[in-house]
């Protein structure tokens, strides 16, 4: 009985409990169901104001349409009427034309009947004096041409006084130029106990060819005579005007060389290159600061300039002899960038001396020589020394070669068929006269052809005008071939007064060798001796065409003024009076043909 009750109630309990739970989901699903119809009244205002918002923008797009109809059809229609405008313009403006034409060509009518009227006239009354005024031009021409025989020849003897001038002067000059004090002269040397220290001036200018030197240890001055001194106060163009004359006699078919000898220190790049030559600004002042090697490349394609008939080129060439060795400072490495070569030089069947596969720049201007000279510049040796802070080490040599080709006969042809072309032209243009193929149709073609016909080198503006000049001069002329080489010599000081050691030793012992061969060179030529010991040297072996022979050197002596470097300047003075001592053999042009493929 007991357990019957227990069941019973927990029979009921559950059913309480499911009871809870079935009006427990009810309320849940009541409130579902409140919240699915709040859900559908949300849904209901949104799709009512999507719809609204779409009636709106599809209104608003159809007023915005029908604008822009309305306004495009206003500027249509503005456009058309522009164009109707236009149209009426047109008409109008083509009707003036036709009318405007038809009036010209009623007037030129008139105008050539006036012509021919007076054609006529002039043909009747005036052909005599025509006849005379074209043989009075032939006769002008005729001397025109004698006139350009005695030009050439005057020109010719020109040349042969001008060298004759230079023999006169010799073949080998000396000129000296005294530089002005500078700052480290008044550093005093350290390295010789016994050389004096003063920077007292010793070395003076005493006229245009004759400098003193003050040698106060055996109390007497030395007297050295040049063909022209400069003082510190010349400028660079003085001094260039003095070297001038040798670029005319480069033109005349010689071998030319100018080279600055001196010790480090003493103004030879200043007297060559010039002290602004690496600088970018330009301008006057940098223009008087040149030295020699620019100005001489202006001079040489001003007087190029004045050969217009002659095919003349330059190529300049830029090597150093370093440790008696020559390197090409224009050569070039697989990759194209600058890499100095070492070069041979070698003496031809003729006896002049070549250097092999030497780089040659064609130049057309002063201002490509410079480029290539001063893109090259920095690859020259330099070390610093006792004597200045950026010592030469090196021999620079720089080469200009003037060629001159002999046209062939196929240029010559086409010269003379353009001439023709030419006179046939200015026959047209400057001898109209009213009977010409203009101003009448056919009556007075024949008579005129024949009137120009009978003088045809008479249609030229004047005798100085004519036409078609004279070819002569340009075949005539032999091809030659010529080199002006500018040379800046390292520095002639001794060890002592550099104070150099190790590899810079060695540098020096190379260019006093190289300065001494010079010196024997010269020593030989001197006293004529059968042998001239070219070859010492490769310095000299590569300047033996500009020594020997009959070329034209000038030799720049640049000496300091100090009594500290007073020995290096009477050993530069002494070079310079045994080079003046050198009387050469009358000179003879040299016409090397050129071989023309």
């Amino acid at each position: 009985m007991p357990l019957f009750i227990n069941r019973d109630q927990i029979f009921a309990h559950q059913v309480h409990l499911l009871e809870h739970k079935l009006r427990s989901k009810e309320e849940r699903i009541l409130e579902l169901e409140t919240e699915n119809a709040i859900l559908h009244l949300r849904l209901s205002e949104c799709l009512g104001k999507l719809r609204r918002d779409h009636e709106e923008e599809t209104l608003n797009q159809h007023q915005h349409h029908s604008n822009a109809q309305k306004t495009t059809q206003l500027s249509l229609a503005k456009l058309l009427a522009e164009v109707q405008a236009v149209k009426q313009d047109l008409s109008e403006l083509f009707a003036v034309f036709f009318s405007f034409s038809s009036e010209l060509e009623e007037q030129s009518k008139q105008l050539l009947e006036k012509v021919e009227q007076a054609s006529c006239s002039l043909n009747g009354h005036r052909g005599d004096e025509v006849h005379s005024l074209q043989a009075d031009v032939a006769a002008l021409e005729r001397s025109l041409e004698e006139e350009r025989e005695k030009c050439r020849a005057e020109r010719q003897r020109r040349k042969e006084l001008h060298n004759t001038l230079m023999e006169l002067r010799g073949n080998i000059r000396v000129h000296c130029r005294v530089r002005p004090l500078l700052p480290f002269d008044y550093v005093p040397s350290s390295t010789c106990g016994s050389r004096p220290t003063s920077s007292e001036e010793v070395v003076s200018v005493i006229s245009n060819d004759t400098v003193m030197v003050n040698c106060i240890k055996t109390v007497q001055n030395k007297m050295f005579e040049f063909e022209r001194v400069h003082g510190p106060e010349d400028s660079q163009e003085a001094v260039f005007q003095e070297v001038k004359p040798l670029l005319t006699s480069l033109m005349d078919g010689y071998n030319v060389c100018i080279m600055a000898y001196g010790q480090t220190g003493s103004g030879k790049t200043h007297t060559m290159m010039g002290s602004q030559l690496l600088e970018e600004n330009s301008g006057p002042q940098q223009e008087a600061q040149q030295g020699i090697i620019p100005k001489a490349a202006a001079e040489l394609f001003r007087l190029i300039s004045e050969k217009p008939a002659e095919t003349l080129t330059v190529e300049v060439s830029v090597m150093e002899v370093y440790n008696n060795e020559v390197l090409d400072l224009l050569a070039r490495d697989a990759q194209g960038s600058g890499a100095e070569q070492r070069r041979e030089v070698i003496t031809d069947p003729s006896g002049a001396s070549q250097v092999t596969s030497l780089t040659h720049e064609p130049v057309h201007n002063a201002s490509e020589v410079m480029q290539t000279v001063g893109g090259v510049l920095k690859r020259r040796a330099h070390c610093p020394t006792l004597v200045h802070a950026d010592s030469s080490r090196s021999h620079l040599i720089v080469t200009l070669t003037v060629s001159s080709k002999s046209p062939n006969a196929r240029a010559l042809a086409r010269k003379l068929q353009s001439a023709k072309t030419e006179m046939r032209r200015s026959a047209q243009k400057e001898w109209w006269s009213p009977g010409c193929r203009r101003a009448n149709a056919g009556a007075h073609r024949s008579s005129n052809d024949h009137l120009f016909a009978s003088t045809p080198s008479s249609p030229c503006r004047s005798p100085s005008h004519s036409p078609c000049p004279s070819p002569r001069p340009s075949v005539s002329q032999a091809p030659f071939r010529t080199k002006l080489q500018l040379v800046d010599l390292a520095g002639s000081e001794c060890v002592g007064m550099s104070g150099v050691s190790g590899a810079a030793l060695w540098e020096v012992s190379c260019i006093n060798r190289s300065l001494s061969a010079l010196s024997d060179v010269l020593g030989a030529l001197a006293e004529q001796r059968p042998h001239v010991p070219y070859r010492n040297s490769r310095l000299t072996h590569v300047l033996q065409d500009a020594i020997g022979g009959d070329a034209k050197l000038l030799v720049m002596l640049c000496v300091s003024p100090t009594q500290r470097f007073v020995t290096e300047s009477l050993q530069s003075l002494g070079f310079g009076a045994r080079a003046r001592q050198v009387q050469k053999e009358l000179p003879r042009r040299k016409n090397n043909t050129l071989k023309v493929k």
